[in-house]
C-alpha cells in the first residue's frame, strides 16, 4: 500500500476515534439540557431583564449548540417577544463560537489552558459586542412585527411540555426524549466529523507544508490578519475544522492563525451572514461582521503572542 496513504488512513482513525467520543458525550448533555430547560422559558427571560441583556444573551448562546439555520428562528422568537438588538447581536455571536460542542471540540485538540482562553476571548466578545451595539445609533437595527416573519409553528411540540401545553411528562418519558434528541443531534453532528476527519487525513499526506507556511505560517500578524479573511467567507463547521487545523499547525500554520480562522469562519460565514440577514437589518448585519472579524484578530494575537 501507497506510504501516503497509509498516513492518510492512520490519521483518519486516530483523529475519527478521539472525537466520536467526544461528540457521543455533548450530544447525550446536550439532548438532557434541551430537556429539561425549556427553551420558550430561556427566551421569555431575555426580554424580562433587559439590563443584563447582553449577558443573559451571551449564555443562552452557550446552551444552545445550534448550527446557523437553527439559530434563526430562535433569533425572530425573540424580536418577536421584544429582545434588545444588543440581547440578540450577544446571542447570535455566542451561539456558534462558544457554545457546549464547540468549546468540548477545542478542548479535545488543544486541552484545557487554550479552551478556557477561547472561551474568555469569544464570550467576551459576545456581551461586549451586544452591549456596545445596545449603545449606538444603530440598536433599532433588528426587523419586527411586519418586517418580521415567524416561521415557528404555534401548536404544541412533543418536547418540553410542561409550561406548554400543560402536561407534565414522565421522568421516564423525559428521558426518552432526552436521548433521542442527543441521537438526532449525534447524526446530524457525525457526518461532518467524519468528513473533517478524512480531510484531516489527506491533508496530513498530501498537503504541502510550505504552502501553508506562505500564506499563514509563522507568528506573524499578518499571519492572521489572512487567517481571519479567509474565515469570514467559507462556512466552517467546528467538527470539519478542528481535525484540519491540527494538520495545518503540524504544517506550520501559526496558532494564532488557527484560532483566527476558527472564530471568522464558525462566526460570520457568509451562509451564516445570509441567515441572520432575516432578522437583523443591514447596519446591523454590518456591525455583527465586523464584531466576528475584530474577535478573529484580536483572538488570534492573544493565542499567538500572549498563550
Amino acid at each position: 500500500m501507497d506510504a501516503k496513504l497509509v498516513i492518510a488512513l492512520n490519521e483518519f482513525f486516530y483523529v475519527a476515534k478521539g472525537l466520536v467520543v467526544i461528540i457521543a458525550i455533548v450530544s447525550v448533555l446536550t439532548g438532557i439540557m434541551r430537556e429539561y430547560i425549556p427553551q420558550d422559558k430561556l427566551q421569555a427571560t431575555l426580554t424580562k431583564h433587559d439590563k443584563w441583556g447582553t449577558l443573559l444573551g451571551a449564555l443562552f448562546g452557550m446552551l444552545t449548540p445550534f448550527c446557523s439555520a437553527a439559530v434563526v428562528p430562535v433569533t425572530m422568537a425573540m424580536a418577536s417577544m421584544g429582545a434588545s438588538l444588543g440581547t440578540v447581536m450577544s446571542f447570535i455571536i455566542s451561539a456558534p463560537l462558544c457554545n457546549f460542542i464547540v468549546l468540548a471540540m477545542v478542548y479535545a485538540a488543544f486541552g484545557l489552558k487554550i479552551t478556557a482562553v477561547y472561551f474568555f476571548v469569544t464570550f467576551t466578545a459576545a456581551v461586549l459586542g451586544g452591549y456596545l451595539i445596545s449603545k449606538s445609533p444603530w440598536r433599532n437595527e433588528i426587523k419586527r412585527g411586519a418586517e418580521l416573519e415567524d416561521t415557528e409553528g404555534k401548536g404544541c411540540s412533543s418536547k418540553n411540555t410542561t409550561n406548554i401545553c400543560g402536561a407534565t411528562p414522565s421522568s421516564a418519558s423525559r428521558m426518552r426524549n432526552a436521548m433521542s434528541g442527543a441521537w438526532a443531534l449525534f447524526k446530524r453532528i457525525i457526518p461532518y466529523v467524519l468528513l473533517g476527519a478524512a480531510i484531516s487525513g489527506f491533508s496530513a499526506a498530501y498537503l504541502p507544508a510550505d504552502l501553508v507556511e506562505k500564506y499563514v505560517g509563522g507568528d506573524s500578524f499578518q499571519s492572521i490578519v489572512v487567517a481571519s479573511l479567509i474565515g469570514i467567507p467559507l462556512y466552517l463547521r467546528i467538527e470539519m475544522a478542528i481535525p484540519l487545523l491540527n494538520v495545518l499547525i503540524a504544517k506550520g500554520m501559526g496558532l494564532g492563525a488557527a484560532l483566527a480562522l476558527i472564530i471568522g469562519g464558525t462566526g460570520a460565514s457568509l451562509p451564516e451572514i445570509a441567515l441572520v440577514s432575516a432578522v437583523l437589518k443591514r447596519k446591523a448585519v454590518i456591525a455583527f461582521i465586523g464584531i466576528v472579524l475584530t474577535t478573529a484578530i484580536i483572538g488570534g494575537t492573544i493565542f499567538q503572542y500572549v498563550v
